[in-house]
Formats: C-alpha cells, structure tokens, sequence
C-alpha cells in the first residue's frame, strides 16, 4: 500500500495551488485516493480528546462512540485543505446516513466566525463548525501537518489515517470509510 509522506504532501500542495490559479477543479486533480491511508490494524484507542463546537462548547471524542467518525484536521488558510473541502461536504451528506460523523476539525485562530464565513463563501452545507481553538487535538495526535484525517471506528478506536488531501467525493471513498467503521 502507497503512503503518503510529508514530501509528497508538500508536492500535492503545490499541485493543488497551481491548479487553482489556473482554473481547474477538484475533480480534474490527482490528489491522493483513498487508498493511500494508513491503516492501523488492530485498531487503536483514540486519546481522550477535547473538541470545541461551533458555540464554543466543549465536547469529548469519546461522545462519538457507537456512530463513525471521520475526524478531519484542517484550517481556512490551507490550501490543500480549502480543496477538499467541497468534496468532504459531500461526504458528509452521503455518509451521514449510515452513522457516520464527518467531523472537520478548524484550527483556525479566528475561530467559529472564520468557518462560518468559509463554509458560506465555499458554498458548504453539510459540515458542522468544529474548533481545536488551543492546538491541543493536533498535539495530541502528533499531526505534522493538515489536512490530516483520522478514521475512527464505531467503538471510539483509531482505524485509519490519512496525512493530505484526497477527493472524498470519489466512489470508493464511503464504501472504504463504511468497512473501516464497522469495527
């Protein structure tokens, strides 16, 4: 299995940035499949982990259990991540039914504000406002760099990581994400 390294993250960055300079769309990218996700088998406990809501309320990972969760570590100000976001909102809306939680988590400094003022210019419609306002998430799961996603199984256990931006709007992205949560 193909994995994705930081130096190739850094390639991918690139080719996202130029393709958005000069016109072309998600879609007509090579960003990574995905495929190029880091399983973990067995699965891993997730830490116990603080996330912050949209109205600033403070909630605990472990609140998840029982339902997926695709745990998206991202920022307003990242090109990669400003990328895939549209295809992730489409994730979500086609996921959702199935149990799973797509959870996009900002590490934005102008917090909930900022988001909202994304996901209205960005035209996103299916992703809560989530918020990592202290960077502690991103400490705490020793994430290098963003987007970084965490696959997180129905019994609160890490299944998958993904290090960079992929098309999750692709056809294998909800059934692959659909077996990884099933625990």
């Amino acid at each position: 299995m193909a994995v994705l390294t930081r130096r190739m993250a850094l390639a991918l960055a690139g080719t996202v940035a130029t393709a958005a300079l000069i016109g072309k769309s998600l879609a007509e990218e090579s960003l990574a499949a995905i495929r190029t996700m880091t399983l973990v088998v067995p699965p891993l406990p997730a830490p116990t982990l603080i996330l912050h809501d949209g109205d600033g309320r403070a909630h605990k990972l472990a609140e998840f259990i029982g339902r997926g969760v695709v745990l998206n570590l991202w920022a307003t100000w990242c090109a990669p991540c400003v990328a895939e976001m549209p295809a992730l909102d489409e994730l979500a809306a086609r996921v959702k039914a199935h149990g799973i939680e797509v959870v996009p988590l900002s590490s934005d400094r102008g917090g909930a504000a900022t988001v909202r003022a994304f996901y209205a210019s960005h035209g996103i419609d299916n992703l809560p406002v989530w918020l990592d306002p202290g960077g502690e998430v991103l400490q705490a799961l020793h994430v290098e760099g963003i987007p970084t996603t965490l696959i997180i199984d129905r019994a609160g256990r890490i299944a998958g990581r993904l290090e960079g931006a992929i098309n999750w709007a692709a056809p294998d992205a909800a059934p692959t994400l659909a077996r990884l949560v099933a625990g």
